[in-house]
């Protein structure tokens, strides 16, 4: 790993690289010649079914307990690690394009964090596009959020993957411009959609080295989930927000993915704030490489570095 990397011709301290294991480097050229004939085209509700199914797919931690429940009127699900800390939680916000996944495909991938944290996780079953575009999945967000810290008095951190990275973004400075409320101690997310304008040079860039997405698709699930509002707008788009006052976040993304600038656009921001942020960029990978824990190494790593960093927050 080296301590900086060059982003727009500057070197940033916040921003940290990992170098590609051989066998890694093996295992994501295999991935792009098994989705190749599939790329660009899970969109709609009729990705729901092959989504959850590549979700279900990730290897299920051990001694870990799932248990349903409801928090803040929210439907959703608890992975509970054997002796994990009490008086703590993760608040996870699941991935999906704002359309797809839900609280059990997620449970085996969020289940990893929650045991290597050694602190309960829940994930919500958050409402999603296009039958309740937004803002209904980030209403559902918070609500859990006051759940959580309100009414069951967690100390909560938050995490979050893809869309649900942006979600949870997005609540950070929702939270944030209540100056007196309770507000998460951290957040660490993956791949986070910060961008709905979708702008980041990386549509371009990382076009033909990201394996699953294309820039139509981008904006067939984008504008699925505004229905007619504005992308650019502050409480939409997580980039474009007051980025000051904001909690301890760590962002992890892969160097081979078209939403790598949306990761560094927001961490420059971010720090340019006065926010405490950091990025890690691993190279090689390419969107969702977290879920492959187990069969590449820096999957592992990098839940060892979200774990780590939420778990000494929480502490």
């Amino acid at each position: 790993m080296t301590n900086h990397f060059t982003y727009a011709g500057q070197r940033h301290a916040w921003l940290q690289t990992h170098s590609v294991s051989d066998a890694d480097r093996a295992a994501m050229a295999a991935l792009r010649e098994l989705t190749a004939a599939h790329k660009g085209k899970l969109r709609g509700i009729a990705a729901r079914a092959p989504f959850d199914d590549i979700m279900l797919r990730v290897s299920a931690p051990a001694n870990m307990r799932y248990q349903e429940d409801t928090i803040g009127g929210v439907h959703g699900w608890w992975c509970h690690p054997e002796g994990a800390r009490e008086g703590a939680a993760i608040l996870h916000l699941h991935g999906g394009w704002f359309s797809w996944g839900s609280a059990r495909t997620f449970r085996n991938l969020v289940g990893h964090i929650a045991q290597r944290a050694n602190v309960s996780a829940f994930i919500p079953d958050y409402r999603l596009a296009p039958e309740h575009p937004y803002p209904a999945g980030m209403m559902d967000a918070v609500a859990v959020f006051r759940g959580l810290s309100v009414e069951h008095g967690l100390t909560v951190a938050v995490s979050g993957d893809s869309a649900g990275g942006g979600l949870a973004l997005s609540l950070l400075s929702m939270l944030a411009a209540e100056a007196h409320g309770t507000q998460p101690v951290a957040a660490a997310v993956i791949s986070p959609v910060t961008d709905l304008t979708l702008s980041g040079a990386s549509w371009r860039t990382r076009a033909k080295a990201d394996p699953y997405f294309v820039l139509d698709q981008g904006r067939h699930q984008v504008e699925a989930y505004l229905n007619g509002q504005d992308a650019a707008a502050l409480q939409v788009s997580p980039l474009f927000a007051d980025l000051a006052g904001l909690p301890p976040i760590r962002v992890h993304v892969g160097d081979d993915e078209v939403l790598l600038d949306d990761a560094l656009r927001y961490a420059e921001r971010a720090a340019a704030a006065g926010s405490d942020i950091g990025v890690e960029v691993w190279m090689g990978m390419a969107h969702g490489f977290a879920g492959a824990v187990g069969r590449m190494d820096a999957a592992g790593l990098a839940l060892d570095a979200i774990a780590g960093f939420l778990a000494q927050q929480l502490s």
